[in-house]
């Protein structure tokens, strides 16, 4: 077991003694304690607190050290950015936001990146070289072996544009990038539903998307379009025209832009989705009807997810997930309809608890699941073992 798997074990969030370490591994006690004393010289592990004994001096414990560097996470939205500082626990350390359109182009956008993460670290008073890693979240399709944007309908100027590049001529610091979707995924499991391996998080906004979690692990598919719901076609829709160029699909029917205009077609004003959950929560019927056929159609397409891949809780977010139960009745109206009993015996379908911080905590987490992975930390382990014989050999 190399060091890198030796560290994984200490990211339980339990401290652990050299001879539960040994116990668990296999390793020799010699072995586990050369290791351990690599992860402190790195910074990874402390001493957590004293351990009880059974005679003679107490046995010490080591576990993950969470403040020993910093990561940023970034929301990029249609029509705003959002940026975290946070530990190796994705304990949120500063924030920072502001108005800014997607559509202005990578360079606008990602010049407020590298003040933002600039500004987090001067007012934590930490230096840069504590920084780790950056993870973003990005409104629209992501390569995300390469960090590029690939066709986004709603960001010009972004097909394909080299971000992590960008960014580390101001930072030298691995740069994690994917989709908003995936990311609000991870940031909603991280914060409430670590103890779910198979979730399905639904943004319900503009567009509507879904992140996979199987087996705890983020689904991406092959070319990383896994969960584009919002172009499922919807029984019942097919004369409806989509900005995809097909018709029927579930985003030209249940999505923030067609829930408004169907409120304005009934009479009332509404432009946007947004728009739409403030009539709901204002009493609107009318609205309330609107938002309940969207759950449904929404529910046509989450029951066929259901069935195929068996998530144990559904996490409806994004904008019009403000509208409450009246778009999870509908919702939930169809899925369990639709869907097998055994498949939906235990499933859960929820709002989203993380709401807002969903996407940074998620970019968070990205960036921190690349710091402390098994290889990145061998990686580190071998640095200080080369470093180490260079100097001896220089003390010769």
């Amino acid at each position: 077991m190399r060091t890198g798997e030796l560290f994984d074990l200490l990211r339980d969030g339990r401290p652990w003694t050299r001879a539960q370490l040994a116990e668990a591994t296999g390793l020799a006690r010699s072995t586990i304690t050369a290791r351990i004393d690599t992860l402190m010289r790195l910074g990874l592990v402390a001493p957590f607190g004293g351990a009880r004994s059974t005679g003679g001096r107490p046995p010490a414990l080591f576990a993950l050290n969470p403040t020993a560097k910093l990561v940023v996470g970034v929301d990029i939205g249609a029509t705003h950015a959002r940026a975290a500082l946070t530990d190796l626990n994705g304990s949120i350390l500063g924030e920072v936001d502001t108005q800014i359109a997607v559509a202005d182009g990578p360079e606008a956008v990602l010049s407020w990146v590298v003040q933002s993460v600039r500004d987090l670290l001067e007012t934590s008073e930490r230096p840069v070289t504590d920084l780790a890693a950056i993870g973003i979240g990005l409104p629209g399709p992501v390569e995300h072996s390469t960090g590029r944007p690939i066709n986004p309908p709603i960001m010009p100027g972004w097909d394909r544009f080299d971000v992590p590049a960008y960014l580390q001529e101001k930072y030298d610091v691995p740069v994690l990038v994917d989709n908003d979707v995936n990311i609000m995924a991870l940031g909603e499991r991280r914060g409430h539903l670590r103890d779910v391996d198979d979730l399905v998080l639904i943004k319900v906004a503009t567009g509507i998307g879904a992140g996979i979690v199987s087996g705890g692990v983020l689904q991406r598919g092959a070319q990383g379009t896994a969960g584009d719901l919002g172009h499922v076609r919807v029984p019942g829709a097919d004369d409806v025209p989509c900005r995809c160029g097909n018709s029927g699909c579930l985003e030209a029917v249940a999505a923030g832009p067609a829930l408004a205009a169907a409120v304005r077609a009934q009479g009332e004003q509404a432009e946007t989705g947004g728009d739409v959950v403030e009539l709901v929560r204002s009493g609107s019927r009318v609205a309330m009807g609107v938002v309940r056929q969207a759950g449904r159609d929404i529910g046509e397409v989450v029951a066929t997810m259901v069935n195929l891949i068996n998530p144990s809780v559904v996490v409806i977010g994004g904008q019009v997930a403000g509208a409450g139960e009246h778009l999870l009745a509908g919702i939930r109206e169809s899925v369990y309809h639709r869907s097998l009993p055994l498949a939906t015996e235990h499933l859960r379908i929820v709002t989203s608890r993380a709401g807002g911080e969903a996407a940074v905590l998620g970019a968070s987490a990205l960036a921190i699941e690349h710091v402390l992975s098994p290889d990145v930390v061998e990686a580190a382990s071998e640095a200080l073992a080369a470093a180490d014989a260079a100097a001896e050999v220089a003390g010769r």
